[in-house]
């Protein structure tokens, strides 16, 4: 009865927390993130400006800026840049302090406003394939075709929804592109459309609309000044380092979740606490630390994973048969896995759409899919070896050889104890001054009854009602 009414207020506990919408209470407050991007469009980059564009709703921010210096990079990663800029409700705005090619350019026009710095550039964006040993692939006439009608319909309307001239867009990247304003030859079939700052913030049409660029400023600074920020209304966000870990961390995150598993299900079946445990947690907590570069959740998930796993070490340890204590340390886990792997931002709704736990729930899956498989194995193997049966010893009286194994299982047959907890049909009894792990023949044994032990089986006492 004790447990279930604390298992109830934990429960209670915890959907009060995530009932609480901290940022509903936040007014609109007059800052501007900055973001610097100054390498490939790869993972890591995307790691950054999803934690930029959180922290700056977190904040309330009115501004995101792009301060952009790059070669492009990956189109898959591309397309998560701007998603991730999608979110930001406020205004958007790319600095292209240097260059701004390929990619670079496809994620300038996902944001409201384009500024470019003297003797910038920003273009070049036809697709290219990598070839795996480095270097750029020629891609066939049909695949080139293909590559490019598809990815120039996503950036057409990608800068029609933010008000960029979709002509110029697809003339960086259709070569086949042939743009003609006012009479002016801007690009010729068979040529990417590369821009200056000088050409990109060019007049055109009528009424008159500047071509991409909405000015020319010697730095940053003196952008923000235009833009009517100070100083002190500025928040820089800082590329750490650790979103390159991140990177890898993503990759190997059903691995990670594999070596939890197995690591916490060893530690439970082995008495005492040595390195199974340990690579268990550490598993789990390069989990979570994984999803946390990565800009998709914060610290609370690794709270809730911890209390699941306490119900269900206190179900195992102290409560075995209670079922309750366990299955709500179970539920609680799985919740924190998941959830700790959501690209959550701040002001959605508490429970995660599909879209958004399609990804978590596929490396759960592959996790959980290969630990069972794992699981199974060892409960065929584990308690007939002799690493098993070394590791029990060792956790009952320090250090034993394995050798010992068969004398000391005959000596304790026919010794009498009392159950410590229900047997159901395992649990924990004492005989003398030793606590033992024992199991039953099936049948249920109560609490503080007189158990007797009659042989081993695997390693284990199996016990009766003396």
């Amino acid at each position: 009865m004790k447990s279930r009414r604390f298992v109830g207020r934990v429960f209670l506990i915890i959907l009060y927390c995530l009932a609480l919408d901290l940022s509903s209470s936040k007014a609109e407050s007059d800052r501007v993130f900055i973001i610097p991007v100054r390498e490939d469009v790869d993972s890591p980059l995307a790691f950054l400006i999803r934690r930029g564009v959180k922290e700056a709703m977190e904040a309330n921010a009115k501004t995101v800026v792009l301060d952009m210096e790059t070669n492009g990079g990956r189109l898959d990663v591309t397309e998560e840049i701007i998603q991730i800029l999608g979110q930001f409700k406020g205004r958007t705005v790319t600095f292209v302090n240097r260059k701004a090619f390929s990619a670079g350019a496809f994620i300038a026009v996902a944001t409201t406003q384009i500024f470019m710095a003297p003797q910038s550039v920003i273009g070049a964006a036809t697709p290219i394939l990598m070839a795996p040993g480095g270097g750029v692939e020629k891609l066939s006439d049909s695949v080139e075709a293909k590559m490019t009608s598809g990815i120039s319909a996503l950036i057409r309307a990608t800068a029609e929804k933010n008000g960029h001239n979709t002509e110029v867009v697809e003339a960086m990247i259709d070569r086949n592109k042939v743009l003609i304003m006012d009479g002016v030859t801007i690009n010729e079939k068979g040529r990417i459309l590369t821009l200056t700052n000088l050409e990109a913030e060019k007049s055109y049409g009528t009424p008159r609309k500047q071509l991409l660029s909405q000015g020319t400023f010697a730095d940053i600074n003196a952008l923000l000044v235009h833009l009517k920020y100070t100083e002190n209304q500025v928040t820089r966000v800082r590329a750490t380092g650790a979103e390159n870990i991140g990177t890898w961390l993503v990759k190997i995150s059903p691995l990670l979740l594999l070596v939890g598993i197995i690591g916490i299900y060893l530690e439970f079946k082995t008495p005492g606490f040595g390195i199974p445990g340990i690579a268990g947690i550490c598993a789990f907590a390069l989990y979570f630390l994984g999803g946390f570069v990565a800009g998709l959740s914060g610290w609370e998930w690794i709270i809730v994973f911890i209390l699941g796993l306490s119900l269900f070490g206190v179900e195992v340890f102290l409560f075995p048969g209670t079922i309750l204590l366990g299955l709500s340390g179970g539920v609680l886990m799985f919740i924190a896995l998941l959830m700790g792997w959501v690209d959550y931002y701040p002001g959605m709704p508490h429970i995660p759409s599909v879209g958004q736990i399609q990804w978590p729930l596929v490396n759960l899956a592959i996790g959980f899919a290969s630990a069972g498989a794992v699981v199974f194995a060892l409960s065929l193997y584990l308690p007939k070896s002799s690493l098993f049966k070394q590791m029990t010893l060792q956790g009952a009286s320090g250090a034993v050889a394995v050798g010992n194994l068969a004398a000391i299982q005959s000596n304790e047959v026919g010794l009498e104890g009392l159950a410590l907890s229900i047997l159901r049909p395992s649990g924990k009894a004492k005989f003398g001054d030793r606590t033992m792990h024992v199991i039953t023949q099936g049948e249920i044994i109560p609490n503080g009854a007189r158990v007797r032990i009659l042989f081993h089986s695997n390693g284990q006492p199996v016990v009766i009602q003396a």
